[in-house]
C-alpha cells in the first residue's frame, strides 16, 4: 500500500481535536501502541532500503481489542510529502515472530509506545500521536492522504501553520532533539 503523509509539529492536542470535531471529522480510532523496530547489526533495512521492519501491538481503546501488525515500510521520496510503501500482515503471536526475526539476525533496535487518536474526514486521515518521552517528547499530528491535493485541503481545513508541516521521519525528528536515530 502506498501512502502520502506529513507531520504537523507544535500542536496543542486538545485544540486540534476541537478543530477536527468542528469540521465534522469522525473519531475512528483511539489506540495505545507499542512499536518495535528490527534491523540487522549493520542496519541494512534502514541504510540500503530507506525503511524499517516493525511489529506494532495495537490496543484498540474504543473496542477493547488487541492486534499485532508486522510491517515493512520503505520511503520512496521525501519532497514536501513523504511517499512510502507499506507491506503489512497481521500476526497472532508477537513473541514467536520476534524469536524468528532474532534467528534471522534481526535485532530489536528500538521499542516505543504511543497513544494515537485518529479522525477521518472524507479521504483524509488525521492522527494525533503522543509518544513516550524516550521516543519523542512532543505530540504531533500526522496527515495521511491518497492524493497530494488533499494535503493542501487538510492544512486549510484545520487552519494549520504551514511552517509546522514537515515531511521528516520520526528518526529525523529524534535526531533534531538530541535523542539519536532509531
Amino acid at each position: 500500500m502506498k501512502e502520502l503523509e506529513v507531520k504537523v509539529l507544535n500542536i496543542d492536542k486538545e485544540e486540534i481535536q476541537e478543530r477536527l470535531k468542528s469540521i465534522g471529522a469522525e473519531l475512528v480510532k483511539k489506540e495505545y501502541q507499542v512499536n518495535t523496530i528490527f534491523d540487522t547489526e549493520d542496519r541494512i533495512i534502514k541504510n540500503e532500503h530507506k525503511g524499517y521492519l516493525r511489529i506494532r501491538e495495537k490496543r484498540d481503546l474504543l473496542n477493547n481489542k488487541t492486534e499485532y501488525i508486522f510491517t515493512l515500510k520503505k520511503n520512496l521520496s521525501s519532497e514536501k510529502v513523504r511517499k512510502n510503501v507499506e507491506i503489512e500482515t497481521k500476526v497472532d503471536n508477537k513473541d514467536a515472530l520476534t524469536e524468528i526475526l532474532k534467528h534471522l539476525k534481526l535485532d530489536i533496535k528500538h521499542s516505543g509506545s504511543k497513544e494515537r487518536i485518529s479522525y477521518k474526514y472524507d479521504d483524509i486521515l488525521f492522527e494525533i500521536d503522543t509518544w513516550d518521552e524516550d521516543t519523542y517528547p512532543y505530540p504531533y499530528l500526522e496527515i495521511e492522504v491518497n492524493k497530494e491535493e488533499d494535503l493542501e485541503r487538510a492544512i486549510e481545513l484545520l487552519n494549520l501553520n504551514r511552517e509546522d508541516v514537515t515531511d521528516k521521519s520520526l528518526d529525523q525528528l529524534r535526531r533534531e532533539v538530541g535523542l539519536g536515530g532509531l
